[in-house]
Formats: structure tokens, sequence, C-alpha cells
């Protein structure tokens, strides 16, 4: 059965969409085969990406690698059984049909709290967390005593993954490995970031998770987008001379992708 990565956190803006894309054409550049699915029906930002790169592609004449992206097919609310929830067999659809001829399923949750984004997170066998450095983004983890820095208890992001890891266990199914990834992370030693940090190492002792490097704010990802270019495809379409900031982005994205440890994965670019 192929293997499935969730990409979820209920705040938008925390960069699902960059990591989404940047996973999805990694593991396909190294020789896996991808099925992707975008849950957020009204914006579509990963489906969007994917749409622009292979636009881009069909103008320039490249054949670059390239995820297999699905929308969730139309359910008849007819050929429902009583009590049967239409989103929920829509995704049920999307990740069968995918599962058949793919390694991996990448699925990106919206920014907000969904029945489709929680069904989702109990599929998940990888669930991936970008988080910016900011305690306005780790609130939906927990919440945390201003004065003390104490943690004071899960918040709604971290209950909705406890809610989901139940029902797995009630299956009979393996536990989510769950990685927040952190985003934005500022250069310089700041004392933000370094309350960030203990915080973050704090919470995934208390309820589970691992820690992951993710990217720096650069501009470079907001460039990509509307060519639905990733970091890897830089050289591909003639750019031989990478400045440092896009190397380091690049050794970003491969910390990231080894520290996921996904099966069968080995990261070699």
């Amino acid at each position: 059965m192929a293997h499935i990565i969730v990409v979820g956190n209920e705040k938008g803006g925390a960069g699902k969409s960059t990591v989404s894309m940047h996973i999805s054409t990694a593991l396909v550049r190294m020789g896996h085969v991808v099925g992707v699915l975008d849950l957020d029906l009204r914006q579509k930002s990963f489906g969007r990406y994917v749409e622009n790169r292979k636009a881009f592609l069909d103008a320039e004449g490249l054949d670059l690698p390239t995820p297999i992206y699905r929308d969730l097919p139309a359910i008849s609310a007819d050929s429902l059984a009583p009590g049967e929830n239409v989103y929920d067999q829509r995704l049920s659809a999307a990740v069968t049909g995918l599962e058949r001829e793919v390694d991996f399923i990448l699925i990106d949750c919206p920014g907000s709290h969904t029945r489709l984004s929680q069904v989702a997170h109990s599929l998940a066998d990888t669930l991936v967390t970008p988080l910016n450095d900011s305690f306005v983004d780790f609130d939906l983890l927990a919440r945390i005593d201003p004065q003390s820095n104490r943690i004071l208890g899960p918040s709604v992001y971290s209950e909705m993954v406890w809610n989901a890891r139940q029902l797995r266990a009630q299956a009979g199914l393996d536990p989510i490995d769950w990685v927040v990834v952190r985003n934005r992370v500022g250069a310089q030693q700041m004392h933000n970031k370094k309350k960030m940090a203990q915080a973050v190492d704090a919470l995934a002792k208390r309820i589970g998770f691992r820690v992951a490097p993710g990217f720096s704010e650069r501009v470079i990802f907001r460039e990509l987008f509307p060519r639905g270019l990733t970091l890897l495809d830089l050289r591909d379409i003639g750019v031989q001379n990478l400045n440092l900031s896009n190397v380091a982005a690049r050794q970003e994205l491969r910390e990231l992708v080894k520290e996921l440890r996904l099966p069968g994965v080995t990261v070699d670019f």
C-alpha cells in the first residue's frame, strides 16, 4: 500500500504548499511514484502550484519530474448509504484510485478545521506540520503561560491529531509519525528564537512529535510558485551558477527529506 504523507496545520501562511510541492517533487526525482491531493477545495494553492508547473513545462517544451495530481472525484448524494458523509467518500475514492499506482500519496490540508482535514489526518502514516517560528503559530499546538513560558496544555490542532491517533489505534493501524517542521527561522540567535526552540522541544516530549528543520525565509520561494518550479529544477531550466542562498535552500530541503525518514527513501540530491 502507498505510504500516506499528510501536510497539515490549521493556520494559513505556514508554508504548507511550498513544503508539499518540494517534498513530492523531490521524491519523484529520487525515482518514486507520487500522487498528490489538495483538500483546500476553495483556494487550492497546492493544486495551482502543480497546474503552474504543467503550464510552464508545456510552454518551454520541458519534461521534469512531476507528481500525479488528482482532484477529489464527484460523488452523487444518491449513492450514499444512510449516515455516510459525502466528503469522506470523495477522499476515500481519491486515495483508493491513487494507491494502486503510486508509492506515496501526499495530501495537502487547508489552513482551517474541516471534515476533510480531520479524515486525512487519520489516514496519515507521516504527518508533516509546518510551523512558523512564532508563538502565534505555536498557540495552535499548545497553550503557554506568557510569564513563565510553561506549557499549560495542548491546543486545538494537537487535540485533533490526538483524535486521529486514537482512530488509527482503534483500527489497528501503525501510529502516526508526526514531524513538526520549523519554518522561517531567523538567521540570528534572537531571544524569541531561543524561547521558541525551548517551547517546541518541551512540547515534542510531552505530546509526541519529532522536530525537523524547515525552510528559511527566502525570496526564491515566491519566485518559484508562478512557474510551478522547485529548488531542484533550477539547473534544469538553465541556472548553472546557483547563488549562496539557493545552495543553502537546497541543503535545507535535503535535511528535511532525510529527517522525514520515509520508507525506502535514500536522499541522493
